[in-house]
C-alpha cells in the first residue's frame, strides 16, 4: 500500500477545505466568543482566553468561558486592563476547570492585567520578540509567554509561583510542547480568512505553526505528514512543513479540514488500510 501522492493530497485536501462550514462551526467551536465582541482589543484578550481554556469537553470549557466572559461586562479588554486581584478575583470565587484551579485563574487573569498595563497588548508583547527574519512564529511564541510568566504572582499565591495549573494555560515551544491552544490563539489572530480575524498585521499566515491535537496527530500520521512519534512541538513544525509543500503562503487552512476529519473519525489507525486517502 502506497500513500497517497502530492498532487492527490493536495487535491482532497483543497476540496475539504473548500467545502468546509465555516460559518457553521463558530457555535460549536471557542471561536464563538471572540467572535460576539468589534473592537479589536476586545477580540484579541476574549481570543487568548477562549483558546487558552479550549480542552477537554466541548460543552465543558464552553460553559466555563461563558461564565467568565459573563463577569468581565462589555469589554473584556477593558476589565482586564483595571483588574484588582483582590476587587474583581472575588467575581470568580470557587470557579475552576479541570488542571486550573481557582486561585490559577486569578493569577492568570493578574497576569493579563500586568501585561496590558505595561506593554499595551497582546500583540504588542508577541511583536516584542518576533522577527520579520524568523523562519516562524515561534520564538515570538516563545518570548510571549516568557514575558507574560515575568509577571509577580506573590499577590494571588502569596509567594511569587508558577504552579502547573498556571503554566498549563501558557505553553511554550521552549519547553517542547506542542503548544495547541496558543497556536490556535495566533491562528485566530494572525490568518486573515475564514472564521479568522486577521487582526495582528505585518506577520505572514506562512509563518504560523498547525494547532496540534491527538487528531491532527493521527490523520498526519496517516497522511505521512509526519514520521514522529509525540505529539510535540518537532511534530507540529514537522507537520507543518508539509502543509506548507501543499501551499506555502496559508498552510494552516487545512487544519480545518484535518481536524474535521480526524473528530469524525473518517481517518483512524484502526482502519487506514480502508482509507479513501491511500493509494492501494
Amino acid at each position: 500500500m502506497a500513500k497517497i501522492q502530492h498532487d492527490e493530497l493536495k487535491r482532497i485536501l483543497d476540496q475539504f477545505y473548500a467545502d468546509f462550514d465555516f460559518e457553521g462551526t463558530i457555535a460549536r467551536d471557542p471561536i464563538e466568543f471572540p467572535h460576539s465582541y468589534s473592537r479589536p482589543e476586545d477580540k484579541e484578550i476574549a481570543g487568548l482566553i477562549s483558546a487558552s481554556f479550549a480542552y477537554g469537553n466541548v460543552k465543558l470549557f464552553k460553559a466555563v468561558l461563558r461564565e467568565l466572559f459573563s463577569k468581565m461586562g462589555s469589554s473584556p479588554y477593558e476589565f482586564l486592563l483595571n483588574f484588582n486581584y483582590k476587587k474583581d478575583g472575588i467575581l470568580f470565587s470557587g470557579l475552576k476547570y479541570r488542571f486550573n484551579e481557582n486561585a490559577d485563574i486569578i493569577a492568570f487573569f493578574h497576569i493579563l492585567h500586568g501585561t496590558l498595563v505595561k506593554h499595551g497588548s497582546i500583540q504588542q508583547t508577541f511583536k516584542l520578540h518576533y522577527s520579520h527574519d524568523d523562519p516562524d512564529i515561534s520564538r515570538g511564541l516563545a518570548g510571549l509567554v516568557d514575558t507574560m510568566l515575568q509577571v509577580d504572582t506573590s499577590p494571588v499565591y502569596g509567594s511569587n509561583a508558577r504552579p502547573a495549573g498556571l503554566l498549563q494555560l501558557l505553553t511554550s515551544p521552549e519547553k517542547g510542547s506542542a503548544c495547541k491552544r496558543m497556536n490556535l490563539f495566533l491562528r485566530w489572530m494572525i490568518r486573515d480568512k475564514d472564521i479568522d480575524f486577521g487582526i495582528w498585521k505585518g506577520i505572514p499566515k506562512g509563518k504560523l505553526m498547525i494547532p496540534l491535537d491527538t487528531h491532527i496527530a493521527r490523520i498526519g500520521k496517516c497522511l505521512g505528514l509526519t514520521s514522529r512519534a509525540s505529539a510535540d512541538w518537532k511534530m507540529a513544525v514537522e507537520i507543518t512543513d508539509s502543509l506548507k509543500r501543499l501551499d506555502p503562503d496559508d498552510p494552516i487552512k487545512y487544519d480545518f479540514a484535518l481536524c474535521h476529519q480526524g473528530i469524525s473519525g473518517v481517518c483512524s489507525a484502526k482502519n487506514c488500510s480502508d482509507c479513501s486517502l491511500f493509494v492501494k
